[in-house]
């Protein structure tokens, strides 16, 4: 049975078309992610999803989960966005598995358009179309520096 709030199974590749989380990603997205993950696996690179699309439940569970976990919203923002605000609710962002998978968009995620928006996140990947030709934006510390998640 298929998690309908975006939870992500261990295993799951992005060519996983029947799951949500990556059902439900804007295609502009989804498309940029499989080109890159398909020229990765030219050099033995498998991009594996932790996260990618969310219900609003499931993201207001996980920011009650890190609020618990890191004894304040303030400190729990630093690594979950609201409901509201998150990029994995609408379906623009990604978390990708695996250090060799992060590496390999850290270099060349660029030309898909692929970007790292956090320094704390490695893993958090949205599109940025203009980094095909201007490459990627400078990245927030933490989201709490990206003035989309203070609205």
């Amino acid at each position: 049975m298929l998690d309908e709030t975006g939870r992500v199974a261990d295993g799951v590749t992005v060519f996983d078309d029947e799951v949500p989380a990556l059902a439900n990603l804007d295609p502009a997205l989804l498309e940029a992610l499989r080109q890159a993950a398909t020229d990765a696996a030219g050099d033995g690179v498998v991009f594996i999803l932790n996260s990618g699309w969310r219900s609003p439940e499931y993201q207001d569970q996980l920011l009650r989960e890190a609020i618990s976990e890191y004894g304040s919203h303030e400190e729990a923002a630093r690594w979950v966005a609201t409901a509201a605000t998150s990029p994995h609710v609408s379906g623009y962002a990604v978390d990708i598995g695996y250090d060799d998978a992060t590496a390999w968009l850290s270099e060349h995620g660029a030309v898909y358009g692929l970007c790292q928006i956090y320094d704390n996140e490695p893993w958090h990947y949205e599109l940025r179309p203009e980094a095909v030709d201007q490459g990627c934006p400078s990245t927030y510390t933490d989201p709490t520096q990206d003035l989309r998640m203070q609205q």
